[in-house]
C-alpha cells in the first residue's frame, strides 16, 4: 500500500471511531510500529490529525479566543483591504472567524449596508452598529462561536449576497481550500456558490496545510486576498488556474 493510501485510510478510521492506538493501525494496515508513527507525525505536521498517548485523534478546532491572537497585525491589514471593496447597499456575508472580526469591526460606523453572518461574536461587535444584521440560525459551535448544522446550511442555500468574504483552516500545496467538517465545508460552499463576488481572507500561515474536507479551490473565488509571499513556481500556477491574488503588505 502506497503512502497516500495508508493516510487516507488513517482519516478514514479516525473519522469514524474519533480515535486510534498505534497497534490497532499497525495492525489493520499490515505495516511496522514505525512506519504508523511516522505516518502520524506527518499527518499531525499537515494539521489533518492531533497525536494521543498511543496513538491519534481527529484534529479539532482552534478555539476562538487562541486564534484571535495569532497575526492580529496581518489580519488588521487584510480587513482595510476589504473594506476598499465593499459599496453603499451591498449585501455581505461574514464568515464565521478572526480576519472577518476585524472587517466587522470596521464597519461599524458604516450605514447602508446588510451584513450577513454565521459568527456570534461578528454579531455581537454589528449589534451596536448601524448595519442590517443577520445572524444566520443553527448549533452553537462554542469552541469557535459560529453557528453550524442543518438549518444553517439550509439558510444559507436560499439566501444571495453580493459579497462574500469567506475564511479557511487551510489550503494545500494545489490549492484546495480546507476545513476540517462536513458541516463547515457544505456550508462555505453554498454561500460562495451564492455570492455574486467572493474574497478568501486569509494570512500566510494558512497555506502549505491540509484539513479533512475539501470547500473548493482558490480559482472558485474572486480574488485571494493574503500577505503571502508566493514563490516563482507558485506564481506560475496561479497565472495558469487564472487565480487572483491582492497581497497585503505588513510593515
Amino acid at each position: 500500500m502506497l503512502q497516500a493510501e495508508r493516510h487516507q485510510k488513517i482519516i478514514e478510521l479516525i473519522s469514524k471511531k474519533g480515535s486510534v492506538q498505534v497497534e490497532e493501525l499497525a495492525t489493520l494496515l499490515n505495516v511496522s510500529l514505525m512506519t504508523i508513527r511516522r505516518d502520524l507525525e506527518k499527518l499531525k505536521q499537515e494539521g489533518r490529525i492531533d497525536r494521543c498517548h498511543g496513538g491519534a485523534i481527529i484534529k479539532k478546532e482552534v478555539p476562538y479566543t487562541e486564534k484571535q491572537t495569532k497575526e492580529i497585525e496581518v489580519k488588521q491589514k487584510i480587513a482595510e483591504g476589504c473594506i476598499r471593496l465593499i459599496h453603499k447597499g451591498n449585501v455581505i456575508y461574514l464568515d464565521a472567524g478572526t480576519t472577518t472580526y476585524e472587517i466587522a469591526k470596521l464597519l461599524k460606523n458604516s450605514t447602508g449596508l446588510t451584513v450577513v453572518t454565521n459568527d456570534i461574536e461578528i454579531a455581537r461587535i454589528l449589534l451596536s452598529s448601524n448595519v442590517n444584521l443577520i445572524l444566520c440560525g443553527g448549533t452553537v459551535q462554542k469552541s469557535t462561536g459560529s453557528m453550524v448544522g442543518a438549518i444553517a446550511n439550509q439558510m444559507m442555500e436560499n439566501m444571495r449576497v453580493d459579497i462574500a468574504f469567506m475564511g479557511a483552516t487551510s489550503i494545500d500545496d494545489q490549492f484546495n481550500v480546507m476545513t476540517p467538517t462536513m458541516d463547515k465545508a457544505v456550508m462555505k460552499y453554498n454561500i460562495c456558490k451564492n455570492s455574486k463576488e467572493r474574497y478568501l481572507v486569509v494570512d500566510s500561515s494558512k497555506f502549505g496545510k491540509q484539513a479533512f474536507i475539501k470547500i473548493n479551490h482558490l480559482s472558485d473565488y474572486t480574488a485571494v486576498i493574503t500577505n503571502k509571499a508566493f514563490t516563482r513556481d507558485e506564481i506560475k500556477m496561479l497565472k495558469e488556474m487564472r487565480i487572483t491574488i491582492i497581497p497585503v503588505f505588513v510593515d
